[in-house]
């Protein structure tokens, strides 16, 4: 059986009585890229210049830490986490509900089940990126690379996809009433099987160009047409 790896070690070992974290030298930053503290609370902790890239922080109490400095790009967190008051989180790279990620590079990042509610993705690239599972309801995200985007199963209610490049996303399963494709750039190999659209989105995307509609999904097997129809 392996040993576990000095992440785990420290995700494991966090305790309320003292300062410093394990992986952490005196005088020096904590490391704890891809740390996993759901639902921890870490207490006064100082965290300045914490290297938390990619952590997972949803439902983590961290009001009482010194986060100056700390790099959080694509940390998850939800509506649950606490941040100290004077941290700006929404601005931080951290990705969650109302995350400025205007112009963001989320490529191929892994973020099923992520929730987004009132996010602003503005320009963001997400080309490959799994959202699969995730609540997007209400997101700003115009003139989005959501190219072989993972979409799966997810909550895009009120989503309006303004020059958003969307080949090859996969639709399936997603709820998307009353969000509005008519400025997309393109849709095409997009598949919609088993998607909830309102008749008047249906039909107003079978209407676009052929080129479009009849172009074949290599990963889920049919033409975007295919799928609208289904």
């Amino acid at each position: 059986m392996s040993s576990p790896s000095p992440i785990q070690q420290l995700a494991s070992s966090l305790s309320n009585d003292g300062q410093q974290l394990p992986g952490q030298g005196p005088g020096s930053p904590l490391d704890a890229r891809g740390v996993d503290w759901r639902g921890q609370t870490l207490g006064p902790r100082d965290l300045t210049g914490a290297r938390l890239c990619r952590a997972d922080l949803r439902g983590s109490d961290l009001h009482a830490c010194k986060l100056d400095g700390a790099d959080v790009r694509l940390a998850r967190y939800d509506r649950h986490t606490l941040w100290p008051e004077e941290f700006d989180f929404r601005r931080s790279g951290a990705v969650g509900p109302q995350a400025k990620l205007d112009g963001a590079f989320l490529n191929s990042a892994d973020l099923a089940c992520i929730d987004l509610r009132g996010a602003s993705l503005m320009g963001a690239y997400l080309s490959g990126t799994d959202l699969s599972g995730g609540c997007l309801h209400s997101v700003r995200i115009a003139g989005a690379d959501l190219r072989h985007a993972f979409l799966r199963g997810a909550l895009c209610e009120e989503v309006r996809f303004f020059s958003c490049q969307l080949d090859f996303v996969d639709f399936r399963h997603a709820d998307l009433t009353n969000s509005d494709f008519t400025t997309a750039d393109s849709i095409r190999g997009a598949d919609f099987s088993g998607a909830s659209l309102l008749p008047e989105t249906r039909t107003s995307l079978l209407s676009r160009n052929f080129h479009e509609l009849d172009c074949w999904n290599p990963l889920t097997r049919r033409t975007t047409r295919e799928s609208l129809n289904s």
